[in-house]
């Protein structure tokens, strides 16, 4: 739970105090003397994009030594002699034009000579702001969006508030190169404690730095800088919660995962309160602190309700008293249903305010029985800017709240946030990741005193903990989604207090290979194990690339191995901001139009656009590939349709740019394919229009026939059979507990018959006899085997009732008709059987009325 500042427990304190002296003043003073009123705290922005700035564009440091290097920043600074003009400020290539999607108001001079690189390193920026006597006590904090390229730092009265892509900054002089070039300017918001501000005049100070000396665009905005008054003591400030958004558990029939921001930063607590929607009594369910992300102030919380009815409705909402959302609904998972839709989408991160929301309501006009989306990574551009997932939340905030988020981290998730504390406070995922005791013997690595071992251990442990709400997996309605991590950086996939290890043989010199395959082992378990009947994969890197210049072979070295093994179904990411789908070439067929296997689809749902590769260095058709279809200067969305036999999908055109590689219209169909598969496991990928396959039975590899139906341990049995392959070699094979009884050669006819002995050692009862073909289907017989009998000649069976044997698998049959019977005649024994059963009964039956008479 976080704590007010001192300085705010201070302010509400001296609030209460005043009203309480006034209370007694008012019991003991007469006359009475009205309090003044408290001042108002401005309701309205302090600062927006149009107010005037004073600034310093020449490449001078403002306060050079031997003055104080921050003394610019300060209230006493005098700077009347820089040059003054309203926001937004700007140049592109020394121009006033488009920097991005923003056009500044105010042209910065862009290089130090005025002509050329090198770029002037860092500009300043000053403006005030005047806040009545006494304001201040009534204010809690101040909160700020700006844009800038490409770093950037703000004080407020000389006290630094904020800072952006700094970390180059060395704090030894005011004019230095720093930040990233990350295309587009940034926005970003951030927060303040009211400590900072001052009754009176209040300046704000913004260093903008460039990021290198040919850089061709410079950029800066406060759009806004408003006051956020402070509560009554002992409430919290009345603002609904928001970005809320449903995540799914391992059992979604009975369970559901909520997660949301707190209205304000003053709601240090929160709850779900959840109903049936048909009636009921009304849970409330406390939820824990993600706690505070990125720039912004305000605390993120989480919640997982269980012990729900499956198939039903629910009313909920979140937050805390006084301070709740609406009221949204969902429905837990059928398990018993077999129909429905999810979307999946790739890439939103740029045309987050834009592009992105368009997309997501295409998607949701054309899946109205979605039961959630797929989202392969990079939803934003970067992490820590806030802005960006506050647009991201907007354009989801239809769905987000009714149906399941499932959604994989991409490289951008890392970018300014290498821990990944904004994704794990965003979201609430299942916590079935992998792990020592769930990545099969690839945790024998981990065993022993070695200092390989021992490093191995820490890399496990630390890629557990790591890989915890980023791979994990749900199963809804016969679809097993699994999502993987496919991000590969050592910063941070290396554990702290790493133990030494020096040698080829440790694990510190491959750590890339090693996570992927830290994952791979696992999910060949999570394949292998699924109960379900679809299954499908999501994470962002793609394992065969499509735009230019990409290539992941760790990825597909380690993970299409796995894929192509379980046959997974579909394989969606994303990353290359372009279009792409298709197949391995083992999976091709000889018809054309329809293969087997898994589908591998890369997509883009967001504004930013790549070009494809060349023919030359197509990294699919390089590594054993198909591509049925690919695009560039696409933006798709993809709506799949599941039922009982079949996964129907359909990618569909939101938006395309001048360059587009399609002269489809915006809402068609873009690509379509549909994978059918049957109960017993059989596949296929059919592309639109065609029909799949239809499976004939099996043909029955041949017949076998034996000799009898019982027979004594030791004793000998005839094999025989016909309608085999000509000179294929059988085995034979008695079974519960597999043991050989030998092989036999299949003669030119299709015929063959083996004399085999059944083992001393064979336990009594039934057994099934196997005859097994090379490509590993079968033919069976079921045959009881009994205790040796000493009177038993060679070759008797020792038992009776002859006849076809019973029972036929795997395609085959055992022929009908009479056998060769060994032994003695039966005849007199099966009557001499049902004779003394008779007489059994008629005892049994006295014995019963004598003790009725007793």
């Amino acid at each position: 739970m976080t704590t007010q500042s001192p300085a705010l427990r201070r302010r509400r304190a001296g609030l209460a105090s005043a009203a309480l002296l006034a209370v007694l003043g008012g019991s003991m003073a007469a006359p009475a003397v009205a309090a003044p009123p408290a001042p108002e705290v401005p309701v309205e922005p302090l600062i927006t994009t149009t107010s005037t700035w004073h600034y310093l564009d020449d490449g001078s440091d403002p306060s050079p030594a031997p003055a104080g290097i921050r003394d610019w920043t300060a209230p006493e600074f005098d700077d009347s002699a820089w040059p003054s003009a309203p926001g937004s400020f700007g140049a592109k290539n020394g121009r006033l034009d488009r920097v991005g999607p923003h056009t500044p108001t105010t042209l910065l001079n862009h290089y130090l000579d005025g002509m050329g690189a090198p770029t002037v390193p860092t500009y300043f920026f000053r403006t005030s702001f005047d806040l009545a006597d006494g304001v201040t006590d009534q204010v809690a904090s101040l909160r700020s969006t700006i844009t800038y390229d490409d770093a950037i730092v703000v004080w407020v009265n000389g006290v630094k508030v904020a800072g952006y892509v700094d970390g180059r900054i060395t704090e030894t002089t005011n004019v230095e190169y720093a930040g990233d070039s990350n295309g587009d300017p940034v926005s970003s918001t951030f927060s303040a404690d009211a400590d900072v501000l001052r009754d009176g005049r209040n300046t704000v100070a913004v260093a903008l730095h460039q990021d290198r000396e040919n850089s061709s665009d410079i950029y800066f905005d406060m759009s806004s800088l408003a006051l956020i008054p402070a509560s009554v003591p002992g409430q919290p400030v009345v603002a609904p919660p928001t970005r809320i958004v449903l995540t799914p558990t391992e059992t979604p029939s009975t369970s559901q995962s909520f997660s949301w921001l707190a209205g304000d930063a003053s709601h240090t607590t929160g709850q779900v309160q959840i109903v049936p929607s048909s009636g009921g009594e009304t849970r409330t369910v406390d939820a824990y602190s993600a706690g505070v992300a990125g720039s912004n102030p305000n605390q993120h919380f989480s919640a997982t309700v269980d012990a729900l009815a499956p198939a039903t409705e629910y009313d909920y909402r979140v937050g805390l008293e006084g301070s709740w959302s609406d009221w949204f609904t969902f429905r837990t998972e059928d398990p018993n249903a077999t129909d429905f839709q999810f979307v999946y989408y790739g890439d939103a991160q740029i045309g987050l305010d834009s592009t992105w929301p368009s997309v997501v309501a295409q998607a949701e006009a054309t899946a109205p029985r979605s039961i959630g989306s797929v989202h392969a990574g990079d939803l934003i551009n970067t992490s820590g800017n806030d802005t960006e997932w506050m647009n991201w939340f907007l354009g989801m905030q239809g769905s987000a709240v009714s149906t399941n988020v499932m959604a994989a981290p991409g490289n951008h998730e890392y970018s300014g946030d290498k821990t990944l504390s904004t994704w794990k406070a965003n979201f609430e995922y299942p916590h079935n990741n992998p792990s020592l005791e769930s990545i099969g013997e690839l945790a024998d690595l981990a065993n022993g005193d070695s200092d390989v071992a021992r490093q191995y251990a820490a890399y496990f442990a630390h890629w557990a903990e790591f890989a915890t709400e980023t791979v994990y997996y749900t199963d809804y309605q016969d679809v097993r989604f699994i999502t993987l991590n496919a991000t590969r950086d050592t910063t941070f996939l290396t554990p702290n207090g790493l133990p030494g290890c020096s040698g080829d043989e440790c694990p510190s010199a491959r750590v890339a290979e090693l996570w992927t395959k830290f994952q791979a082992a696992w999910l060949d378990g999570v394949l292998e194990n699924s109960p379900s009947k679809w299954n499908v994969v999501t994470f962002h890197q793609p394992v065969f690339s499509t735009s230019a210049g990409r290539d992941e072979p760790i990825l597909r070295a380690e993970w299409v191995p796995v894929f192509q093994d379980n046959d997974i179904d579909l394989v969606l990411m994303g990353h290359d901001h372009t279009y792409a789908r298709g197949y391995v070439d083992t999976d091709a067929t000889d018809t054309a139009g329809i293969t087997t296997g898994p589908v591998y689809v890369v997509s883009n749902s967001g504004a930013k656009h790549y070009e494809l590769e060349s023919d030359e260095k197509n990294v699919w058709t390089n590594n054993g590939a198909t591509q049925v279809i690919r695009g560039a200067g696409v933006t798709t969305y993809q709506v799949i349709d599941v039922s009982d036999d079949q996964l129907v999908y359909r990618s569909y055109l939101a938006e395309k740019t001048a360059d587009a590689t399609t002269e489809l219209p915006v809402g068609a169909v873009y690509d379509e394919f549909t994978v059918t598969k049957d109960d017993a496991g059989r596949k296929w990928v059919t592309e639109a229009g065609i029909t799949p396959p239809t499976d004939p039975e099996p043909e029955s590899p041949g017949e076998i026939a034996l000799s009898a139906r019982t027979i004594a341990v030791g004793g000998e049995l005839m094999v025989s059979g016909s309608g085999f392959p000509a000179g294929a070699e059988l085995a034979l094979e008695l079974r519960s507990t597999p043991v050989s009884l030998g092989s036999v050669t299949v003669d030119e006819d299709g015929a063959f018959a083996q004399a085999v002995t059944i083992p001393a050692d064979t336990v009594t009862g039934a057994h099934t006899l196997a005859v097994i073909l090379p490509d590993g289907s079968e033919v069976t017989a079921e045959i009881t085997v009994t205790a040796a009998d000493e009177n038993a000649g060679p070759g008797q069976g020792g038992g009776a009732d002859g006849g076809a044997a019973d029972g036929a698998g795997s395609g085959g049959s055992v022929a009908d008709g009479d056998l060769a019977i060994t032994g003695a005649d039966s005849t007199a024994l099966i009557t001499g059987a049902l004779v003394l059963l008779a007489l059994g009964l008629g005892l049994f039956a006295m014995r019963r009325r004598l003790r009725t008479h007793d």
